[in-house]
């Protein structure tokens, strides 16, 4: 090896030297941010999900109650005249409760011809039977319990009650978009409350809201004895970030 080849291997040009002094510099600098990108990530990786509950009882505001009875006579025009008197007893007795005509409504009969798949030994003297129903349909919860409760002087009127008729009626609450709102405002309060235990506990902080989801809204009755009160509940669930 020649002297000239000696001096050029150790002696670097000044753009050599600052280009790797640049290389150099750009590693350092992305070794800082790979860094701190790995440390946001821990950070951001650390959450918890809670649950929060809410829950009311409201009173039904709306009442729903199929009156059905069944009866038969031996011709179809003494089946009708039966059906006529029966629902004008029907109707008087839910007037005498302070109900009117428009929450009252009527529907076609169902009639059976008892003959059709019977013998001539083994037919009943009425030919024919019919099922009728006339639906209360009101905003008058508490008239319609009481009602109930006194519909005995139906069939003490000759109203022929079908042996269902007080299971059908339905107690429904309508409000609920009225206080949705507020409940799930009280969902969200019980989970941050859920979420700051826990972190209390970790000895962390609760950050940001990672992801919320919102339940279904339930309507259950609150009990049998009870139709007309109702409990609504709603469950949401939340995940909340960890700080510190």
């Amino acid at each position: 090896m020649t002297d000239s080849d000696r001096r050029g291997s150790t002696n670097a040009r000044p753009q050599d030297w600052f280009g790797m002094l640049l290389l150099a510099l750009g590693l350092v600098l992305a070794s800082l941010f790979l860094a701190d990108a790995v440390r946001d990530f821990s950070v951001r990786d650390r959450y918890v999900e809670v649950k929060g509950l809410a829950e009311r009882e409201v009173q039904a505001d709306l009442a729903i109650w199929p009156i059905t009875y069944s009866l038969s006579a031996e011709t179809l025009e003494a089946l009708r005249a039966r059906m006529d008197r029966t629902d004008e007893s029907v109707i008087a007795y839910l007037k005498l409760n302070g109900f009117e005509d428009r929450e009252i409504r009527r529907t076609p009969p169902q009639v059976t011809d008892r003959w059709l798949n019977s013998f001539d030994n083994q037919r009943p003297a009425d030919r024919y039977s019919a099922q009728r129903t006339l639906t209360l349909r009101t905003t008058k919860v508490d008239a319609t319990r009481q009602a109930m409760d006194q519909a005995a002087d139906l069939i003490s009127q000759g109203v022929p009650l079908m042996p269902n008729w007080g299971n059908d009626a339905q107690y429904l609450f309508t409000g609920l978009e009225a206080i949705k709102p507020e409940m799930i405002a009280e969902a969200t309060a019980d989970a941050r409350r859920a979420a700051d235990q826990f972190a209390e506990d970790s000895g962390s902080d609760v950050g940001a809201i990672r992801s919320a989801r919102q339940g279904y809204f339930t309507i259950d009755e609150r009990d049998r004895t009870a139709p007309e009160t109702k409990r609504v509940r709603v469950v949401t669930t939340i995940e909340y970030f960890l700080d510190g």
